[in-house]
């Protein structure tokens, strides 16, 4: 089932977050049993047992292969994320035509209703409640099922700075895309410097190493 994603000015979607980091507590939003859960070498993964609260979301189907984190990867935190990719009118690195370049996401990790768990910002850099914060590099890559949508990633660690949530982090999936493509048109001579946010929704996989005689969870191709 698709999210709904409104499209909003960047000061809307700036006094949504506000709005979101000022008033915890609110009731979480029911999962939807429509939904397949996080599927693994084990059992399906089950939101009441996390305590920590950061296993909120559900595995797609037909993960690509190409994206499986390593075997002794388990999952640390599964959060749904809605923000929006920014865009800017530029000429490439290599020439040519100006064209619309990617410049950073801007995003909520968590539940509706508030449930703030991490943002999402330039780097591509993850950032928790607790401070954590880990960056990633690009690892894979794969066409989200709908051609509308921005591609599936898996992205492998490359920096932390302090304790926390994200500290043991060591790979990442976007997965479950909807929308965010650069526009098709409106980048030209006249328009060089100018940005675009694109609303785009995506559910984020982390994993950490796991521990000797771990049970495994990953969300990854069977």
């Amino acid at each position: 089932m698709k999210r709904s994603i409104a499209t909003q000015s960047l000061v809307g979607f700036l006094v949504s977050m506000s709005a979101a980091a000022a008033a915890p507590g609110c009731a979480q939003e029911e999962e939807s049993s429509e939904q397949p859960a996080v599927t693994a070498q084990t059992a399906a993964l089950v939101e009441g047992a996390d305590s920590s609260g950061l296993l909120q979301a559900h595995c797609p189907p037909d993960v690509p292969a190409a994206l499986n984190p390593p075997a002794d990867a388990t999952l640390a935190a599964a959060l749904p994320a809605q923000g929006v990719q920014i865009y800017t009118c530029a000429i490439p690195a290599t020439g040519g035509a100006p064209a619309w370049t990617l410049k950073a996401p801007h995003a909520v990790l968590g539940k509706k209703n508030h449930d703030v768990q991490a943002i999402h910002f330039a780097g591509p850099s993850w950032q928790a409640t607790d401070g954590s914060l880990v960056t990633a590099t690009r690892a894979a890559s794969s066409p989200a099922p709908d051609a509308a949508d921005i591609p599936w990633l898996l992205l492998k660690a490359a920096t932390h700075v302090g304790a926390g949530a994200f500290a043991p982090v060591t790979w990442i999936q976007r997965l479950a895309t909807e929308k965010g493509p650069a526009p098709a048109t409106g980048c030209d001579d006249a328009h060089l410097g100018t940005e675009v946010l694109v609303p785009y929704a995506a559910d984020y996989f982390f994993y950490r190493p796991s521990m000797d005689g771990e049970r495994i969870q990953q969300c990854a191709a069977r």
